[in-house]
């Protein structure tokens, strides 16, 4: 499956984005998708992760009660909508999937990846 990250930007604290990936190539419920950040200062982490059919999330302490993934199946589309952003959130965000029968305890264990978008948070 191939995946289309777009949707960042700036914005200031307190301010909302919403982050889309689009995926093709491939029969789009097959897969779990998540979505990580990575800064020049910190390895890549997920930030949060939805299951095939949107029935189940996780999400990373640091977004609980912010962040929201869902998806579109008939549009073959996840989407991370962002609220109440911090400028620790400022990173380049990047949209991944698994087959949803694949481990996924990892980043390294995510086989496939859009490009990053650009978040940048100012205070």
């Amino acid at each position: 499956v191939q995946l289309q990250a777009s949707g960042g930007g700036l914005v200031q604290t307190g301010g909302s984005l919403r982050l889309s990936c689009a995926a093709s190539g491939g029969t789009f419920t097959d897969f779990i998708v998540g979505w990580f950040r990575q800064t020049p200062e910190k390895e890549r982490e997920s930030v949060a992760v939805i299951n095939w059919n949107g029935a189940r999330t996780s999400y990373i302490d640091s977004v609980k009660g912010r962040f929201t993934i869902s998806r579109d199946n008939a549009e073959n589309t996840v989407y991370l909508q962002m609220n109440n952003l911090k400028p620790e959130d400022t990173a380049v965000y990047y949209c991944a999937a698994n087959p949803k029968q694949r481990r996924t305890k990892s980043v390294a264990d995510w086989l496939s990846w859009g490009q990053g978008t650009l978040v940048t948070v100012s205070s």
